[in-house]
């Protein structure tokens, strides 16, 4: 468990979004959730909008550190990725989008609640940032990789994996899922489902 107040907080913030939604999110809930006397939340982050843009920071902190533990940057000024070997790329992404499936799947439902609640509040739209460096890394490594259309296709690249990782949260893929994430056959059949990607948008003209 992280000692710093700022992670001890955004934290619990993270498990209360993932399991009461954005509603549920206060920070008396947030004090209850990191067992911490009522007003610490509000002492740190006055305003819901200041606690969900710390809630935001911390999950792309975390998200980047998962990234560059399977040696996926996560900057956008980061060196391209080199498809010179499809399956063993997709292995890793696989690896990751699995993490965010099984041990990191609070943060993964909190995240998709941010993003929805910035749908509605144009002062929270900062949010989207964080998903640049991932699109910008997708856009160098299929020009890297002599794609046709790198700038079009790594936001295509980028939105199919996110659908992926949505659907197996959140929609049909949730219960038809071949496997429980956190498996060795889960991270297989993501890896398939990337490679597959991958070799879509790679391929020359």
């Amino acid at each position: 468990m992280p000692t710093d107040r700022f992670a001890v907080l955004t934290d619990a913030a993270i498990d209360v979004l993932a399991e009461l939604g954005m509603r549920g999110l206060t920070h008396r809930a947030v004090d209850a959730r990191a067992g911490l006397p009522q007003g610490t939340t509000s002492a740190y982050f006055r305003t819901r909008k200041a606690l969900i843009e710390a809630v935001v920071r911390r999950i792309a902190d975390l998200d980047r550190a998962d990234l560059d533990a399977n040696q996926l940057p996560g900057e956008a000024e980061a060196p391209a990725i080199v498809l010179d070997d499809i399956d063993a790329v997709a292995a890793g992404i696989a690896i990751v989008l699995d993490r965010w499936m099984s041990t990191a799947r609070n943060r993964a439902l909190a995240r998709y609640a941010c993003l929805l609640e910035a749908t509605h509040h144009p002062e929270l739209r900062t949010i989207l940032e964080h998903g640049d460096p991932s699109r910008a890394q997708a856009r160098a490594m299929l020009a890297a990789a002599g794609a046709p259309h790198p700038e079009r296709d790594g936001e295509h690249l980028v939105a199919c994996i996110d659908g992926l990782l949505f659907t197996r949260l959140a929609g049909a893929g949730y219960r038809d899922a071949p496997a429980p994430p956190g498996t060795a056959a889960n991270r297989a059949d993501l890896a398939a489902a990337v490679a597959t990607l991958l070799r879509a948008f790679a391929a020359p003209a």
